[in-house]
């Protein structure tokens, strides 16, 4: 890695906290953005985030900790976005700092709403950042099991290989594994509709649906990926790899999964907008869910996609979940 690489980690929430723990194994200064003020003092003095992963304790010689997204953009080469798309847009109006020559890794699994894009293309279209200059941060990882130091993988997904090889060689430990990839669009997007999955996986729990079905569903929803991000961007890719099926499968089973507790909660019978006062978390998947939905919309030819299309049923045309996804079984195989 080129010496003297500055980075900044943008957000507050469990990834960006897993992603700051990740780097001070390697790096002796990190700047750490976030909109919190309350939490960047609780860290100065109790040196763990009060809000996320509140048993990592940092080193906070090693933390440049800033609420001014200015001072974190402008002083630093490698940026890493970790705030939920939700809210990108909004923050990035605060930036007056330059993008233009800043390397920007995404870590935010989702589509920003304002534009219907994944990040990578957001800052591409809107800040006209080279695609050599983006990159993206995916898993199978769970910010939970790197607080707790279990053995997990990244892929480092960018055109430049050097700039992947700087991330990875920055996130790497003795339990943090990581390998680059050159497929940026089909990463990000699998890393966004895994989410969507993740909620159907949940609905059908919530509704009292088995393993032998969640296997199923899983099989299918591989199937249905492949198909949309074909679609999307056709390149030479092994679906069955780590960035995506194993990123599917972590999400779509694991009870650390916001997606699946947020489906879990819909199957139960919540509305949306209470399972979302009942979290404490962004579900990226609900978003995605809409966009993803609309952008099929446009494309020339058909994409076959009876999970996504339930999901979204159930979310916004707000049709009873227990119909919808009887139907659905019918569906798949």
């Amino acid at each position: 890695m080129e010496k003297n690489l500055r980075f900044a980690v943008l957000g507050g929430g469990s990834w960006a906290t897993a992603i700051v723990k990740m780097l001070t194994e390697n790096l002796q200064k990190i700047t750490w953005y976030m909109r919190n003020e309350d939490a960047i003092a609780h860290i100065k003095t109790q040196k763990h985030n009060p809000n996320y992963l509140s048993s990592v304790e940092f080193d906070t010689d090693q933390l440049i900790l800033t609420g001014d997204i200015d001072t974190a953009v402008g002083n630093n080469d490698i940026l890493i976005f970790a705030i939920p798309s939700a809210f990108l847009a909004s923050e990035l109006k605060k930036l007056t700092a330059p993008l233009k020559e800043k390397t920007i890794f995404s870590a935010i699994k989702g589509i920003v709403p304002e534009t219907g894009m994944i990040v990578g293309e957001h800052f591409h279209e809107i800040y006209k950042i080279p695609f050599e200059q983006i990159g993206v941060i995916t898993g199978p990882c769970h910010a939970e099991e790197v607080a707790l130091e279990r053995l997990s993988y990244l892929t480092i997904a960018c055109r430049d290989k050097e700039k992947a090889e700087w991330v990875a060689h920055a996130l790497k430990s003795d339990y943090i594994k990581t390998k680059i990839s050159d497929d940026i669009i089909g990463t990000e997007y699998a890393a966004m509709l895994k989410n969507i999955y993740a909620i159907a996986a949940g609905i059908f729990h919530g509704l009292g649906y088995g393993d032998n079905f969640q296997s199923v569903l899983m099989s299918n929803s591989i199937r249905e990926m492949k198909r949309y991000i074909k679609r999307v961007h056709k390149m030479k890719r092994n679906i069955n790899n780590s960035a995506y099926l194993g990123d599917l499968l972590v999400t779509g089973y694991s009870t650390f999964s916001r997606n699946r507790m947020f489906g879990n909660m819909i199957g139960k019978g919540y509305t949306v907008k209470s399972a979302m006062m009942e979290m404490s978390m962004v579900a990226e998947g609900y978003y995605a869910t809409k966009s993803v939905y609309e952008q099929k919309a446009g494309f020339k030819s058909k994409v076959r996609t009876p999970i996504i299309d339930a999901v979204y049923d159930v979310l916004y045309l707000h049709k009873d979940a227990k119909r919808t996804f009887a139907s659905l079984t019918h569906k798949i195989d």
